[in-house]
């Protein structure tokens, strides 16, 4: 079995006209992706069809937030979320993401989930560095549970859940609320 590229540190500028999309069933393994994700992670759609969506999961993402993102979505709840991907040659890129529930058109189950993401702007990714650098320790140290804590002492500090933090920080005011309606409206 090949092991993942150990990351570079060198970060992908994204253009702010990319929109990256990708689609997956319930247990995560892609079904789909758009020709900007496959430019931007390095991955050929042939490498990425039918393998796990975590392909691209850098190792300085904390293991609370995927955990966070999974019960959600499985809760059935759309979320906002920042992320930082790993690209195949160990680069990395952050993320400004909507993620959203697919339902069944007659029994209305989940069926799977679509993403939509958009470069993270810079001040963004100062904020989440920071949150996501403390929650990382927190983890190694003291495992998930402990990594949650944290985060949710963060958001409970500023009286918000993790996706308005992220609306508010990220969406908001920049134009990305409209691009993630419009994505919405055409891949759900």
């Amino acid at each position: 079995m090949a092991t993942a590229p150990l990351p570079t540190g060198r970060a992908i500028k994204m253009s702010d006209l990319l929109m990256i999309v990708s689609r997956t069933d319930t247990r995560g393994v892609i079904e789909y992706v758009n020709h900007d994700f496959c430019n931007v992670s390095g991955y050929s759609l042939s490498e990425l069809m039918n393998k796990p969506h975590n392909i691209i999961r850098h190792p300085d993402m904390p293991a609370a937030i995927f955990k966070l993102m999974w019960n959600r979505l499985q809760a059935g709840e759309d979320i906002y979320a920042v992320v930082k991907n790993l690209a195949k040659n160990g680069d990395h890129y952050w993320v400004t993401t909507k993620f959203d529930i697919r339902k069944h058109p007659v029994s209305r189950g989940i069926i799977g989930y679509v993403a939509y993401r958009r470069a993270a702007p810079a001040h963004v990714i100062d904020v989440m560095s920071k949150i996501y650098s403390d929650m990382l320790e927190v983890e190694k140290a003291n495992g998930l549970e402990a990594s949650e804590n944290f985060l949710n002492g963060f958001l409970d500090s500023k009286h918000v859940t993790y996706d308005e933090f992220v609306h508010t920080l990220a969406v908001k005011d920049s134009g990305l609320k409209s691009f993630f309606k419009k994505m919405t409206s055409l891949f759900r």
